[in-house]
Order: C-alpha cells, then sequence, then structure tokens
C-alpha cells in the first residue's frame, strides 16, 4: 500500500484478461520486471507463463518463503463418479521482490476456498479426499489425491475410495430443512 493506503496499481503489460466479474486483490512483478507478474483476482491467481488463470480450488499447495512464492496446481487424473482424482502438477516458483499482499491473499483464498479435508488409509496406500468452493459454482467440487505409491487404479482402491467419498458427501450435506 502507497501513501494514503492506496493500492499500487498493476501496470497495464502485466495485466491479464480478466473475465467481466474478475477484480485484482493484489499483484507482484516476479523477478525481474519484465518477467511478468502474479496476480490474485477473487477468481484465481495470474502466474507468468499461463495463458489462464488457476481458480483457488486448482491449488494444492502454495508457500510463501518470505522472497519466493512456490505453487503446487493439481492436475486431474481421473474422473470418476462424483469426484476427481488429482495428483501434483509440476511445481512452479516465482521470486517476490516486491510481494505486497499477494502472499496472504494467495494463502487466504486457497484456505478459504477447502470447505472439507480428511486423510485416510486405502488398500497399498491412501489418499486425501477434499471438498473445494468453486467461484461461480453451487455446491462443493470433491477431489482425491493419492499418495505417492498408492496404485490408485486398483479395483480395491477404487472400491473404497467411492466409499470413503461417498461417506464425506453424506456427513457434509445440508440438513432438510
Amino acid at each position: 500500500m502507497g501513501l494514503f493506503n492506496r493500492r499500487r496499481k498493476l501496470p497495464a503489460r502485466h495485466r491479464p484478461a480478466l473475465a467481466p466479474s474478475e477484480r485484482v486483490l493484489a499483484w507482484a512483478a516476479v523477478g525481474d520486471a519484465d518477467d511478468g507478474a502474479a496476480v490474485a483476482t477473487n477468481l484465481g491467481l495470474w502466474l507468468p507463463g499461463r495463458d489462464a488463470r488457476l481458480g483457488w480450488h486448482d491449488i494444492l499447495k502454495a508457500v510463501w518463503s518470505g522472497r519466493e512464492l512456490t505453487v503446487t496446481p493439481a492436475e486431474p487424473a481421473a474422473e470418476r463418479d462424483g469426484y476427481l482424482v488429482v495428483a501434483d502438477a509440476p511445481v512452479e516458483t516465482f521470486l517476490l521482490l516486491d510481494p505486497g499482499d499477494l502472499p496472504h491473499q494467495v494463502r487466504a483464498r486457497v484456505t478459504r476456498s477447502v470447505a472439507y479435508t480428511t486423510h485416510h488409509p486405502v488398500p497399498g496406500g491412501a489418499g486425501r479426499i477434499a471438498a473445494r468452493r468453486v467461484a461461480g459454482v453451487d455446491g462443493l467440487t470433491w477431489t482425491v489425491r493419492y499418495d505417492p505409491g498408492t496404485p490408485a487404479d486398483d479395483a480395491e482402491v477404487v472400491a473404497e475410495t467411492d466409499r470413503l467419498v461417498a461417506e464425506a458427501r453424506a456427513a457434509t450435506a445440508p440438513a432438510d430443512v
């Protein structure tokens, strides 16, 4: 924030193609000013080198080191009945010399998108079941991220995961009024 709590203005050259309802919450130049900018909006995170925004629900992990923002996006691995199996996409790290409010906004928005999360053992491994809020979508979006080495396509693993997701959905469903 500058003088009189005015927000720093995002330079036009770094402004992504925002959706009509999208607004910039925070931004930071990445590395050298010519490297682009990381831009947090109400709908997600725009990162240099990407043509599309990462929705808050698409970020599995975001870590701020004090100088670098490291983002681990989710990569769809399989679509199952009522949920998506995701895996870690390649980690992306960005040097932010003047981060401003960007790290705080990323943390707050990613955290706020998580409505439910729990880790369960499954045959031959384990997995994390999560329900995320997606901007503009009613209800929750369910995902499963298996631990490394878990046989995700094994019939017993799929059956147990289906059961666990159904149980979690039932536990989080609003009660009939």
